[in-house]
């Protein structure tokens, strides 16, 4: 990434909404920081893309994490909640920083035996409300796991926010409103149906596990 973004003119962005404004500068920011790779990538919902949305990267400079987090912090405070609860490893920096901005507490859930778990002493009471919050979804499994964590122990899911909505049509329906940044209809395609100039590019699967 040379980080050279082409910006809209003052006039087209006045005419834009607040969205997409702050749409085109977390994009522009991705592209800015290297977090927007291209190449052959696995994601943690298995499916196969050309482009990939590594967060970590984007999040590892405080500043632009406590801004882009403060945006979506922004789109959650309409819903009403106690606490802030997201998934590890991604979803750990974005729940801090919006919890922080939101000015409530934080915790997460995370893998053993191969699922997500509650660990740590964290608690969660009855009827207690939460926003689930995640750096990016595709199919929204980490999500759904961390919400059913939520409800077996008794607690409310009032939204679930998020940076990056890359499920496209396939919107996730987690039983509560969502919220993201920014939606990405990229192109991903089941392990045994890749397109050839696809299959010829070794697989990397960056994300977190």
């Amino acid at each position: 990434m040379d980080g050279q973004v082409e910006r809209p003119s003052e006039r087209e962005r006045a005419s834009q909404t607040p969205y997409k404004i702050m749409s085109e500068d977390l994009l522009s920011l991705f592209r800015q920081t290297g977090a927007l790779l291209d190449g052959h990538f696995v994601l943690r919902s298995g499916l196969h893309s050309r482009q990939y949305f590594q967060c970590a990267i984007l999040l590892q400079h405080t500043e632009i994490a406590s801004k882009v987090c403060g945006w979506l912090a922004d789109k959650l405070r309409q819903f009403d909640c106690d606490s802030v609860i997201s998934p590890a490893l991604g979803g750990i920096i974005v729940g801090q920083e919006v919890a922080r901005s939101l000015g409530k507490r934080h915790i997460f859930v995370e893998k053993e035996d191969g699922k997500l778990v509650l660990r740590r002493g964290f608690q969660i009471v009855p009827n207690e409300k939460f926003i689930v919050v995640e750096d990016v979804v595709t199919r929204g499994g980490r999500v759904q796991e961390t919400i059913d964590i939520v409800r077996a122990h008794g607690g409310i899911v009032s939204a679930v926010g998020m940076i990056l909505d890359r499920s496209g049509q396939a919107k996730p329906d987690f039983g509560c409103p969502f919220v993201s940044l920014m939606e990405m209809n990229v192109e991903t395609f089941p392990g045994d149906k890749l397109p050839p100039d696809l299959a010829k590019i070794p697989v990397v699967k960056p994300g977190s596990k």
